[in-house]
């Protein structure tokens, strides 16, 4: 840990080749990845390069709206696909499910004594479901258009990324929250890590790349980014 201008930047040092500075939600969290022969001044200097950039990020995070806890009762709120529901819980002495039957709710059906774990482990794979349904989707489309395959498309709870990607295997992997978030967003994200089989860093050929492919991405970055987050017990 080292505290450059103000701010404490957590410092990670381990096998890599270039340096990656990233600042994380919910609070603006600052880490940087180094290799491990790079020393402390340079650290500083890069950090101080970029002191900018880390206010603006900061800022972002601490203004962007959020949702407190979810404690699974009915008339709290819920978000899928970009929509708001209010959930309904509904008592049932068959298998727990999840439904949307209309525009404003979501149909949690739970045994009496269903503690707050399972409910969320409920709402949780149903949310993975309907990812994977509409990722299916998405994953034919792209494939198509850029001309690649996608050796394994997967869903997981993830704090940092959005998605992230393993380009020598034509590996992805998709954050569950994006199950919340508006189908332009989760197109975004995919296509994104798509960008990387052919171009693995964030460079000129990489914006090149996407801006070919997919033009509309900054406004669906910037809706992305300012859409409400989802609560997560961050530690």
């Amino acid at each position: 840990m080292m505290t450059i201008m103000g701010y404490d930047i957590n410092i990670i040092r381990k096998g890599i080749k270039n340096i990656h500075l990233g600042v994380y939600p919910p609070n603006g969290r600052i880490r940087v990845a180094v290799p491990e022969s790079v020393d402390d001044e340079a650290i500083r200097l890069l950090v101080i390069s970029r002191i900018s950039w880390i206010k603006k990020q900061k800022i972002k995070f601490l203004n962007q709206e959020r949702q407190s806890k979810r404690k699974y009762i009915s008339g709290e709120s819920h978000y899928f696909f970009g929509k708001r529901y209010l959930l309904k819980v509904i008592e049932t002495t068959s298998k727990p499910k999840v439904e949307i039957k209309s525009n404003k709710y979501i149909d949690l059906y739970i045994n009496k004594d269903t503690d707050y774990n399972k409910k969320e482990k409920i709402i949780e794979e149903f949310y993975r479901a309907e990812l994977r349904i509409r990722l299916s989707k998405l994953k034919q489309k792209w494939e198509s258009k850029l001309k690649v395959n996608i050796e394994e498309l997967s869903i997981k709870k993830m704090k940092t990324k959005w998605g992230t990607c393993n380009p020598d295997k034509k590996k992805i992997l998709i954050n569950l929250e994006l199950a919340k978030k508006p189908i332009q967003s989760i197109e975004y994200i995919l296509v994104h890590e798509l960008i990387h089989f052919f171009e693995k860093k964030h460079n000129e050929n990489f914006r090149k790349l996407i801006n070919r492919h997919y033009p509309q991405w900054k406004q669906a970055q910037s809706e992305l980014n300012n859409i409400i987050l989802g609560y997560c017990n961050w530690g």
